[in-house]
C-alpha cells in the first residue's frame, strides 16, 4: 500500500507540475497580449482620422438643423420677392423692353411658356428670345438682365443666323433661352 501511495503522489505532483508550467505559459501569451496596441501605429491614425470626420460630419448635420428654420425663412421670403403671375407677364415684359433701350438691343419679341410647380405653389416660365445689336450692347443687355430686381435665369445663348446681309455688319443676332418664376394663384 505504501507503493500506491508513493505512486500516487507522484503522479498527482506530476499533475501538478503540468498545471503550473501550463499556467506560466498562458501567463506569458496574456502578458504579451496586453503589452502590444490593438491596432498598429498607421491602423490607429486612419481610425482617428476617419473618426476625426465622422464627428465633423455630425456637427455639420447638426449645424444644417439648427439653421434650417432661417433656411425656410429666407426660402420663403424669396418667393415672396417673386411677381404674382396675374401681373407677372406685363411686368417682364415692360422690364426687359426697358433693358432692352438702356442697352442700345432692339426690343425683344418674347415667346413665354409657363410650366406650374404645384410642389411650391410657383409657375416657371421659360422665355424664348432673339436680342439684336453690337456685341457690347448684348453684353450691356445681358448685364441689365444679372443687375434686375426679378430672377432670370439664362439658360442658353445661340449666335443666331442672320435672315439677310444688309444693314451694319458689327450687328449681331443671340437667341436667348430664360427662365423666371412667378407665384401661383396670386
Amino acid at each position: 500500500m505504501a507503493r500506491d501511495f508513493t505512486n500516487r503522489k507522484r503522479t498527482i505532483l506530476g499533475g501538478v507540475v503540468c498545471l503550473v508550467v501550463a499556467d506560466l505559459a498562458l501567463a506569458a501569451y496574456s502578458y504579451e497580449l496586453t503589452s502590444q496596441p490593438l491596432t498598429s501605429g498607421p491602423a490607429f491614425v486612419r481610425q482617428e482620422d476617419y473618426l476625426k470626420k465622422l464627428k465633423a460630419s455630425v456637427s455639420r448635420a447638426e449645424q444644417i438643423r439648427a439653421d434650417m428654420p432661417n433656411t425656410q425663412r429666407d426660402c420663403e421670403k424669396f418667393e415672396h420677392m417673386l411677381l404674382p403671375a396675374s401681373a407677372g407677364y406685363s411686368s417682364i415684359l415692360s422690364e426687359l423692353h426697358e433693358i432692352a433701350k438702356k442697352s442700345g438691343v432692339k426690343p425683344p419679341d418674347i415667346n413665354f411658356k409657363p410650366t406650374p410647380v404645384p410642389a411650391r405653389g410657383l409657375i416657371e416660365v421659360a422665355m424664348e428670345s432673339t436680342v439684336e445689336g453690337d456685341y457690347k450692347n448684348i453684353i450691356l443687355f445681358l448685364n441689365g438682365l444679372q443687375r434686375s430686381a426679378n430672377i432670370y435665369e439664362v439658360e442658353s445663348l445661340v449666335l443666331a443666323p442672320q435672315k439677310d446681309n444688309k444693314g451694319p455688319a458689327n450687328v449681331i443676332k443671340v437667341g436667348l433661352h430664360l427662365k423666371t418664376y412667378f407665384r401661383a394663384g396670386a
